[in-house]
């Protein structure tokens, strides 16, 4: 299970994105480009993942 969330990242916004990595990747990117104008890529919310793992 992964989940981000944009208050983590400097965001004053209630969104969070929980499940599968793949999904929660591709949803959350797509939330923080839409919502916020911030392209992140995949490479870069994968790392967010895991180091909120450690």
């Amino acid at each position: 299970m992964a989940k981000l969330r944009c208050s983590d990242y400097g965001f004053e916004c209630d969104f969070v994105s929980e499940g599968e990595m793949e999904d929660v990747i591709v949803e959350f990117g797509g939330h923080t480009n839409e919502e916020h104008g911030i392209d992140y890529s995949k490479e870069a919310l994968m790392q967010f993942i895991i180091r909120q793992k450690n």
